[in-house]
């Protein structure tokens, strides 16, 4: 016999996924998104479902309306970071889990880190209306509702929010596979200490962000040209990590390398690339932004 309790889990789970989806574009950490997450299903398992005709539309917005809050919250946060802030990584693997490619590409996109970075600086309404709207497609009018704003209001946001990515985000896609390629060329010259192919596969005007929270060692400013970063990455290497091993994993749609110490997680690369070269290397060693990465 199924009761209203069992109806109530089976119908959030089956949305879950969505759910998890927008606060993590949202906030850029999962554990964030998780609390969001939760904080949505008591609320939809206290509320009165009479009435609701579309429970992922209805789910949406709480989701939405919570994620607001904590992002507010952690915005200020945020500000006495010590050193660059960069989301929390993730991995995704839509190849096997979303059959449409165009689907794909925007999913993959929209969870890219430097979409992600660039969302940063947005306002909290634009980038949820970018989030809802660019990334899942909503109409104009349901985010409205989810927003208690205007249509027009929300379509104002929808362009600045659009206008300020398009400004900032890689301007060329990159095939999948060249991406790959360049990932590994890039961990076989800095692991072999080759400053010349390094070179070679920088942009003249690559930048290199790092993310350590002040519990690691990791640059407190963007380095920016191939020079810097070049040598900043081989002396990394050379310094090296006791039992180093070397991973590649998918991690916010495109290939990443993770680097583990003594079988843990220390380090993740993640390139940005155009025109057959990196033009931007994100660098994650906050350990608390790596603990949720399944080996």
């Amino acid at each position: 016999m199924t009761t209203r309790d069992d109806t109530a889990l089976d119908t959030f789970e089956a949305h879950r996924a969505v759910l998890t989806g927008v606060a993590y574009r949202m906030l850029g950490r999962v554990a964030d998104a998780e609390d969001v997450v939760q904080e949505a299903w008591l609320r939809w398992s206290g509320a009165d479902r009479a009435d609701v005709r579309d429970a992922r539309g209805y789910l949406v917005r709480i989701t939405t309306r919570l994620a607001l809050d904590r992002l507010r919250q952690v915005q200020s946060r945020r500000e006495a970071y010590i050193g660059p802030w960069l989301p929390e990584p993730i991995a995704t693997d839509f190849a096997s889990t979303v059959p449409d490619t165009a689907e794909r590409a925007v999913l993959a996109d929209s969870v890219s880190l430097a979409v992600l970075v660039v969302l940063e600086a947005l306002s909290p309404l634009e980038r949820a209306v970018f989030v809802l709207r660019e990334a899942f497609g909503f109409p104009f009018a349901e985010i409205a509702v989810t927003l208690d704003r205007s249509e027009a209001a929300v379509r104002q946001l929808a362009g600045r929010a659009r206008r300020h990515v398009e400004e900032r985000r890689p301007r060329y896609a990159v095939d999948p596979a060249e991406r790959r390629d360049l990932t590994e060329r890039f961990l076989a010259a800095a692991t072999g200490g080759s400053i010349g192919e390094l070179m070679e596969l920088l942009a003249p005007g690559v930048r290199l962000i790092g993310d350590s929270g002040g519990k690691s060692k990791a640059p407190l400013r963007v380095l920016e040209s191939a020079d810097k970063v070049g040598r900043f990455l081989i002396g990394v290497a050379q310094r090296g990590l006791p039992g180093a091993e070397f991973r590649f994993l998918e991690l916010n749609g495109a290939p990443a390398v993770l680097v583990l110490s003594q079988g843990r997680p220390d380090t993740v690369f993640s390139l940005e690339v155009s025109d057959g070269r990196i033009t931007a290397v994100y660098v994650q060693r906050n350990p608390d932004k790596l603990t949720g990465l399944r080996l």
